[in-house]
Formats: C-alpha cells, sequence, structure tokens
C-alpha cells in the first residue's frame, strides 16, 4: 500500500482559521458549526497559534474567565509545530505521538492551508505506524 501525503489527507478541506483577536466564545461556535476540535489561530495572514477543545477547557473553563472577554490570542498554544503538505501523513502521526497532541497545522510557503488531525488515521496507515511505535519500544526495553 502507498503512503498518502498530508496533501491529499487535506485534499478538499476548508482550512478552518480565525484572528488572534477573536473572543473564544466566537471561536468555539466556529468550531462547533464546523465540527471541529481545533482551529488555526493567525494574525493577518499568518499563523501564530492553534486553539483547541484542550486548551478552551484548560485555559478558559477550568481557570473561570470569561470566554466573551477572552481573546484565542489570551490562551492558544504559540507557535505549533506544522507539517509541510508534501511530507508523508505517518510523519504527521509521528509529531502527534511525540508531543502528545491531536492536530498539526499544514503550511505551505508559510501559510496554513489545512490540518491533520489523529482522526484522519484510518486503517493500514494506522495499523503500520502503531507496529512502528511497538517494535521500537520493544527495542528500547531489549537494549536497555
Amino acid at each position: 500500500m502507498e503512503e498518502r501525503t498530508i496533501r491529499h489527507v487535506i485534499d478538499g478541506q476548508q482550512v478552518l482559521t480565525t484572528q488572534v483577536g477573536t473572543s473564544v466564545r466566537k471561536a468555539a461556535q466556529t468550531m462547533k458549526a464546523a465540527g471541529a476540535g481545533a482551529i488555526l489561530v493567525l494574525d493577518g495572514v499568518n499563523l501564530v497559534g492553534i486553539f483547541t477543545e484542550r486548551d478552551a477547557l484548560y485555559r478558559v473553563l477550568a481557570d473561570g474567565l470569561d470566554p466573551n472577554a477572552i481573546t484565542v490570542g489570551d490562551v492558544m498554544t504559540r507557535e505549533p509545530t506544522t507539517v509541510h503538505p508534501d511530507s508523508l501523513f505517518s510523519s504527521a502521526l509521528e509529531i502527534m505521538h511525540v508531543g502528545q497532541f491531536r492536530h498539526v497545522p499544514v503550511v505551505d510557503q508559510g501559510r496554513p492551508i489545512g490540518m491533520v488531525s489523529s482522526r484522519d488515521a484510518m486503517g493500514a496507515e494506522l495499523e503500520q505506524f502503531m507496529y512502528a511505535v511497538i517494535v521500537d519500544e520493544q527495542t528500547r526495553d531489549i537494549l536497555a
């Protein structure tokens, strides 16, 4: 089986973005309408962060902040790790696994063009990735 590139995974995807000064409530409403767990945060056209469900829960709700008064720029994850659209999807899976996050922005020539998530992993690709992780962990155990 030939592995998909990230460009193939995001083909037809509408990139979900918001500006850095958008209220958390408005960003959450946009995410809900799109059925998305994350939104890319821009300053003009430049990617400056990512705002996720986890950010809303841990950095807003748990801290008792007002989602109408606080902006995504105040609570977003800054300078997220990104991938190029011509990278293999397994590279995004590796980034998510190592970084322990579920979303990776896709950037081409400095501009966000999409996002991959752990939900995009299906079938053989996920099996191959998990097999590689298990083999790696077992190898480290044997060599330790």
